[in-house]
């Protein structure tokens, strides 16, 4: 309700903090923001006031009386038509200083051309007055929120970049060996591209691997030392036990399965041996009836 005490804050009138660990930017929704208004900006928030789409100030923590910047003959004039209200309205857009979270995850391609999954944690925040106006002056937003999601849509674009420049060129087994010099790369494209918008970039984790499940456990097998072959032999005895199959021991060791001593399987000479020349056919005389 507009009052020359009205006051402007980010908190519900059920006392409920609105900025919370997903919101970066919020534009106080209502028109009642007049001169001579109460503007309460919390310990972890800036506040950039506007009028008429021109920046005004960035305030920090604490209470300030909003007073206009007009000319003195204002003052008359609001007295008499606007019982102490200025006519011309202001907006009020709060930012969150504190560290936000986000998630990016996506899809990159190995040297081998093997499709290798990427999640990306990192965190952000809004550091000085400066920054602020950067923010409300480079990031649009929908409505009156500007949610980490807005944020992170901005941002895949760039993270998917980094992570390709790197993994393109990587066999697929050597990717993690990488992980440091991919973080680095990430960051370093990550924060460049956010500080046009005002926002500083803290901490980022990256974590790569197969999206394949199978390629993953082949992999892993490889790690306790084990050749190609033989991992192949292990994950297929892996999956036999797992379907009680009783020969998987046997798949593991590469040996046959014999039960009772009897080899069931046939032997594949038939198959395998060089195929022999076909033998010309013999005619056989007819046979002469007896007399």
């Amino acid at each position: 309700m507009a009052g020359i005490r009205n006051v402007i804050s980010t908190l519900t009138p059920e006392g409920e903090e609105i900025m919370g660990p997903e919101v970066l930017m919020w534009h106080y929704p209502d028109n009642s923001i007049m001169n001579g208004s109460l503007l309460t900006v919390e310990s972890n928030h800036f506040c950039v006031l506007k009028s008429r789409g021109a920046i005004l100030n960035v305030y920090e923590t604490g209470q300030y009386p909003i007073q206009t910047t007009d000319h003195p003959l204002v003052g008359s004039i609001q007295q008499a038509f606007y019982g102490g209200q200025s006519p011309w309205q202001f907006e009020a857009i709060y930012i969150n200083r504190a560290k936000l979270v986000l998630k990016a995850n996506g899809l990159a391609l190995s040297r081998e051309m093997a499709e290798m999954a990427y999640n990306v944690d990192y965190y952000i925040h809004v550091e000085t007055r400066e920054n602020a106006v950067r923010l409300v002056q480079h990031m649009p937003y929908k409505g009156h929120a500007l949610i980490i999601q807005d944020v992170n849509a901005y941002a895949a674009p760039v993270i998917e970049q980094a992570v390709n420049q790197l993994v393109q060129i990587t066999p697929l087994e050597a990717v993690n060996e990488k992980i440091h010099d991919l973080s680095q790369i990430v960051f370093q494209h990550l924060q460049q591209f956010l500080t046009t918008y005002g926002i500083t970039l803290d901490t980022i984790k990256v974590l790569v691997f197969p999206r394949d499940e199978r390629m993953k456990a082949l992999i892993s097998l490889k790690a306790f030392g084990l050749s190609e072959l033989d991992a192949v032999r292990y994950y297929t005895a892996m999956i036999m036990a797992e379907r009680g199959v009783v020969s998987a021991p046997n798949m593991a060791v590469g040996l046959p399965f014999n039960i009772s001593g009897v080899q069931p399987t046939a032997s594949t000479d038939r198959y395998t041996a060089p195929a022999q020349p076909a033998q010309p056919a013999q005619l056989v005389p007819p046979v002469q009836p007896r007399r």
